[in-house]
């Protein structure tokens, strides 16, 4: 018998095509009910109810009861990151849906990747960070902010002390599906996404994974962490 971690189990899990929807659906952070995530997936709510407890027994998915009614919601970051990591992976190897529409253009600028900024916006912040120097690579996809980036974030009004006694990685690299370059994520991407929303710079579009900054916002955002100005064509 081989030993170690059961990935194919895992990927399984993943694989199949109502579970897949259901998962990426999760990804905006919200808590979905079992009749949510059945239209989400196109099945029936018995067929999702089956499903959702395959994905609870996993480990990628948590329940919760509030009353009559259970909710859904990604196990934790780790899954986010899978899935994200998962749809990079897929958008490079041209295994696309085509989805097109007016969303699509604001999808890729700005979304949630669970709870921390994706799209070009998100790339963007993650390259501003190694550019000036505020963090370096760490091992295993981690980074570490210098003094410099902990003046930087401290600034903003991220608390590190707080995030830093957790026990999620502080700065982690996720790859951007979109972009199909890294964004910032972790704890730390999360307090800035946090930060983000209380400033009234950005909100989240509905229950959608769009997040709509003013234009006052964006600039703000490219002003303090001298991300440069947004690109013509964007």
């Amino acid at each position: 018998m081989r030993e170690g971690p059961n990935i194919a189990r895992i990927a399984a899990m993943v694989g199949d095509p109502a579970r897949a929807n259901m998962l990426t659906a999760l990804l905006n952070g919200e808590a979905l009910t079992p009749s949510e995530l059945a239209l989400e997936a196109n099945v029936t709510k018995q067929t999702a109810s089956s499903h959702l407890s395959k994905l609870v027994d996993a480990g990628l998915v948590a329940a919760e009861a509030q009353g009559r009614h259970r909710y859904y919601r990604l196990a934790d970051s780790d899954v986010a990151g899978l899935l994200e990591t998962l749809m990079g992976v897929a958008a490079r190897a041209k295994a696309l849906r085509a989805r097109p529409g007016p969303k699509e253009p604001a999808l890729r600028h700005a979304r949630l990747c669970y709870d921390h900024l994706a799209g070009e916006l998100g790339v963007e912040l993650f390259d501003a960070f190694l550019k000036n120097k505020w963090m370096v690579p760490g091992p295993e996809k981690t980074y570490a902010l210098t003094r410099l980036g902990r003046i930087k974030v401290s600034t903003f009004g991220v608390d590190i002390d707080e995030i830093e006694a957790g026990a999620r990685p502080l700065c982690r690299a996720c790859l951007d599906w979109s972009v199909r370059r890294h964004h910032l994520a972790g704890a730390l991407g999360a307090a800035l996404l946090d930060r983000i929303f209380e400033r009234g710079w950005a909100e989240q579009r509905g229950s959608s994974r769009i997040v709509d900054f003013t234009r006052g916002g964006e600039l703000g955002l490219r002003r303090v962490f001298a991300m440069g100005e947004r690109p013509a064509s964007s």
